[in-house]
């Protein structure tokens, strides 16, 4: 639903152009459902499109350049064989201003992967704007 209602304040669409735009990513909802939501962005529409008219512009960040290596940490002082995987994220990073930063970290494995389904999700969502 949040992509539906953040692209509708965007677009500035009508109570109509909501409503076709919800039959055709929503098919499956109950005609009622359908009903209540579209009556709720008619009462809320004025309002949201104009938070979003006044929402100020933040500077974000660019992500210049994204690495990761993979390694094996072969020992530590309290072990002597670990023999643990990891891997090495080094990220370049461009503020609003073009002030470029550069970052590194280690991972497990296991995190590198929800960071990697993190960032999916992240591109899904920036696609909607």
């Amino acid at each position: 639903m949040h992509g539906i209602s953040g692209t509708a304040v965007k677009n500035k669409l009508s109570s109509e152009e909501f409503s076709t735009e919800l039959r055709k990513r929503f098919a499956f909802l109950p005609q009622q459902s359908g009903q209540v939501i579209q009556q709720v962005w008619k009462e809320k529409r004025e309002s949201l499109v104009g938070l979003e008219d006044a929402k100020p512009v933040a500077a974000a960040g660019q992500l210049i350049d994204f690495q990761w290596k993979l390694g094996i940490a072969v020992s530590a002082d309290s072990c002597k064989s670990l023999k643990s995987p990891y891997v090495t994220v080094a990220l370049k990073v461009a503020d609003g201003l073009g002030n470029v930063t550069c970052k590194t970290f280690e991972m497990t494995i296991a995190q590198f992967q929800n960071f990697h389904s993190q960032f999916k999700e992240m591109a899904s969502v920036l696609e909607t704007f």
